[in-house]
């Protein structure tokens, strides 16, 4: 059975010796949020994801969640509603959010550690409060006044949890094709009904109430995604005084059943004439719900973190006990009939590239978390205006990395079992199946890809890559000269030019064959990855380096910034290669030529 331990020690480097978030929590206005704090939340966050939710992980798996369909509703796995209980209680659901709306007011930053341990010790659990933090940003951003009065304090608390309805069973990404009708009932509200699919905790008996935001057109709606706006549809009514009526005309249809994540509940909706009300101006749904799926997306990253971090911690167990044949230059372990696995370079090999994925990616999501924070409390617009380009410009980047990474990582780490990682006692097969929804939900690597290359880049002159790419620059500067870290700092410096080079031949490519722009973003998005994370391993040594943290420590951080950059920045040059052989290699096959189907 698999376990799993915060990784406080590094999240502490990461916050305080990399990012130096103390001084910047000061100055963006967050007085309490010094180390002190900060070190109490994640040592708590760190006893009740390891103590509470990690040994309900298998439970969920084993149990999955039960519709009675007489009444359409559903029953969460043991333990998952008194762990939601105590979670709510604990003040953990408005960690982050304003005090005013009855949260504790500290910075987004603090949010990502707690979220990282939460998918973690159990992803499918986390599912649950999840979309609750993406409801409150949309309402608290597009909603009405009385709207915001009436539903953030509930989500904030933790009395009620949000959902996002945007799947229908013909429509998923071509959101313009959606076929949910919202008819005007008379002051603001509107008479719901059509069918969401994919709906995660769409129905649950862990909350009082669940609120639906959910995309429809109105009857005058102009055709495609221009004609969509966004309702606020609760599971029971509620009036503009804050009272919660009856049962609204909303209702779980079943449940998916599915390859992992067992214990977070799927549903069909179906919304038969519900109440709702308009959320921001009519036909402009999409604005109010991409502010809800770019904080989903960056929380669907922290889940690919969470669970390489834990299948990592496994792997590496089971590496040092497990004993099988000879180390290839003489035995290691001399006193023992065999040498434990972590001897062999390819287990090695495993180990070292999962280590360094989730290191590098935990201060990608960081960084972001500062972004988020500047773009929102920064005193200078223009900070805040270039943390928010750079922030949108990373969150396609760390959504699809972190989950594409967190496939591998979880398959590397059970390959180190052997067979034994195939059986499902040791957990480890769990950990490999819950990891593969990450890259499908919220945006799949291929639309992810797409919004970096197309929005995020040619739309924009690529602003938020020049803003990155000065963060390079300046490091290179400050650093030069340094001897520890020139190795570092010159690959780091080549890699970074290139990424400006590919860039503008794409786009430059794009100008006479639009489908360069397709055919170039996935490789275009695992190479930006790349070179993402080997600035922040350079950045690691040089705080490692910096720091009071012992000899052992920094000389670890060393050798894992030497290993990311001789055995996995070398991925770049593959990625380099496919995008420059451009889109006819994609696209001169006829499609009756790929065969029968």
């Amino acid at each position: 059975m698999s376990s799993y331990r915060a990784p406080l020690k590094d999240l502490r480097f990461a916050l305080y010796d990399v990012l130096d978030v103390e001084p910047l929590f000061a100055r963006l206005g967050f007085a309490d949020a010094n180390a002190e704090l900060v070190d109490a939340v994640l040592e708590e966050a760190g006893r009740f994801t390891t103590q509470v939710l990690a040994p309900l992980n298998r439970v969920g798996d084993e149990q999955g969640c039960t519709l009675d369909a007489a009444t359409g509703e559903v029953t969460t796995p043991a333990g998952f509603k008194a762990a939601y209980a105590q979670f709510a209680e604990g003040g953990w659901t408005g960690l982050t959010a304003a005090t005013e709306l009855g949260g504790q007011g500290l910075p987004h930053t603090v949010g990502v550690p707690l979220s990282e341990m939460i998918n973690a010790a159990n992803l499918a659990w986390g599912n649950f409060p999840l979309l609750s933090h993406g409801a409150i940003e949309a309402l608290k951003d597009h909603g009405q006044p009385w709207q915001q009065e009436v539903f953030l304090k509930p989500l904030v608390e933790g009395r009620w949890t949000g959902t996002m309805c945007l799947t229908e069973p013909h429509c998923g990404t071509d959101l313009g094709l959606l076929r949910t009708r919202a008819e005007p009932l008379g002051q603001d509200t509107y008479a719901v009904t059509g069918t969401k699919i994919f709906i995660t905790a769409g129905e649950h008996d862990l909350t009082e109430n669940i609120v639906h935001l959910v995309l429809a057109k109105l009857p005058d709606a102009p055709a495609g995604p221009k004609g969509i706006s966004l309702f606020v549809v609760p599971k029971f009514k509620v009036a503009r005084d804050g009272s919660v009526g009856a049962r609204n005309a909303v209702r779980c249809g079943s449940i998916e059943h599915k390859m992992g994540i067992k214990g977070s509940v799927t549903c069909v909706l179906n919304f038969d004439g519900a109440e709702g009300y308009l959320v921001g101006q009519p036909h402009k749904g999409l604005q109010a719900m991409f502010t809800m799926m770019n904080t989903a997306r960056l929380g669907v990253g922290l889940q690919g973190i969470g669970l390489s971090d834990r299948a990592y911690q496994n792997a590496l167990r089971y590496a040092r006990e497990r004993l099988q044949t000879r180390s290839l230059s003489g035995p290691k372990a001399p006193d023992k009939p065999a040498d434990p696995i972590i001897v062999h370079p390819d287990v090695r090999r495993m180990l070292l590239t999962v280590k360094s994925l989730v290191e590098g990616s935990r201060l990608l999501a960081l960084h972001a978390g500062t972004l988020i924070d500047l773009a929102q409390h920064a005193a200078d617009p223009v900070e805040r205006q270039n943390a928010d380009v750079l922030v949108s410009f990373l969150t396609p980047i760390s959504k699809a990395c972190q989950t594409e990474w967190g496939i591998e990582n979880t398959y590397h780490a059970l390959q180190c079992f052997g067979g034994h990682g195939y059986i499902h006692e040791h957990g480890m097969e769990q950990l490999a199946r819950d990891a593969r929804i990450t890259t499908l939900y919220e945006g799949t690597t291929g639309i992810q890809s797409l919004d970096l290359m197309g929005r995020k880049t040619a739309a924009t002159g690529a602003a938020g890559l020049k803003l990155f790419l000065e963060m390079v620059e300046g490091f290179v500067r400050e650093h030069q000269g340094d001897a520890v870290l020139s190795p570092f700092t010159d690959a780091l410096q080549l890699k970074a030019r290139e990424w400006a080079q590919l860039t503008t031949e794409i786009l430059e490519r794009a100008k006479q064959d639009p489908e360069e722009i397709g055919a170039a973003s996935t490789d275009y998005l695992f190479y930006s990855g790349y070179v993402v994370l080997a600035y922040w391993w350079a950045r690691s040594v040089a705080a490692a380096n910096a720091s009071q943290h012992d000899a052992e420590f920094v000389q670890a951080k060393l050798e894992t910034a030497r290993f990311y950059f001789a055995r996995i920045l070398p991925r770049t040059a593959m990625h380099a290669a496919a995008i420059r052989s451009g889109a006819a290699p994609l696209m001169a096959m006829d499609q009756a030529r790929f065969g029968d189907a």
